[in-house]
């Protein structure tokens, strides 16, 4: 953990101490927290992301059945950053419409992993019902810790329906964290941590599609476990989608198929404000 972070987690404590938290639901926001990449435009570094125009697919791969998002140079990112198994090199390509009353769950073809050294080859995916999304370079890279969105620490932390007083008191938890510096920098692709979602919790709706909604409403609590599920990816899809509003998509997969390079059975959801 670099001295930052250590500075970020101590302000944290004592300005939540100045509020009179609970110390013993301070140290498990801190717990929880997880590692996560945060990239962006701009910037004179390395290329670590592309986002739109035509992907680079491997010979002979069939084509996926959704539009091209992103392409993730994992040797870029810094080592540990995401405190994910990925894999140390090669290219994560990920792919996503922008319907959000089409398929929730586990999209088979919605990332490809494409080890290093792979022939590749750019791949109009020609879908008739869009555009590619608009060509983007993203050189810009940030790693910190990531919280909870409070309503997903209340339902993680007290089971399916907190009481009101637990949601206020998760309210005031991420209020501190953000004073201290614990908000996220502007990003167009999340790597890794916690989901930030203007409607469901994808981790809570992959665990369990059957029982979660809002998670405001109670959502899903402890079917599968909270620490069986990570957020692969967050794409904010940004005002070239004009059909969505504030849109987001997102990639959830279990660790250990993530463990297993099982991108087949991840998980999309895409949503908006």
């Amino acid at each position: 953990m670099s001295d930052e972070t250590v500075d970020r987690l101590n302000r944290f404590r004592a300005e939540a101490a100045s509020q009179g938290l609970p110390s013993e639901e301070v140290e498990e926001w801190v717990r929880v927290a997880l590692p996560a990449v945060y990239m962006a435009e701009g910037g004179d570094g390395p290329l670590v992301a592309r986002v739109g125009g035509d992907p680079l697919l491997p010979h002979g791969v069939p084509k996926p059945s959704d539009p091209f998002v992103a392409s993730v140079d994992l040797a870029a990112l810094p080592p540990g950053a995401t405190g994910l198994p990925l894999p140390a090199d090669g290219h994560l390509l990920f792919f996503s419409g922008t319907d959000v009353h089409g398929v929730e769950g586990q999209v088979p073809d919605a990332v490809l992993y494409v080890p290093a050294g792979t022939p590749t080859t750019p791949s109009p995916l020609e879908h008739s019902w869009r555009e590619p999304y608009q060509p983007r370079e993203l050189r810009t890279v940030w790693h910190q810790l990531s919280a909870k969105m409070p309503e997903s620490f209340a339902v993680d932390r007290w089971g399916d329906f907190p009481e009101d007083e637990q949601f206020e008191l998760a309210d005031e938890l991420g209020g501190a964290w953000e004073d201290m510096g614990g908000y996220r920098p502007p990003w167009t692709l999340q790597i890794g941590g916690h989901p930030v979602s203007p409607q469901n919790d994808p981790v809570h709706y992959a665990r369990d599609p059957e029982e979660s909604g809002p998670v405001e409403h109670g959502g899903a609590g402890h079917r599968e476990g909270a620490d069986d599920w990570a957020l692969l990816a967050t794409w904010r899809c940004g005002d070239d989608v004009t059909e969505l509003d504030s849109g987001v998509a997102h990639w959830v997969i279990r660790h250990r198929d993530l463990a297993a390079r099982r991108f087949d059975r991840v998980h999309r959801y895409v949503e908006m404000a």
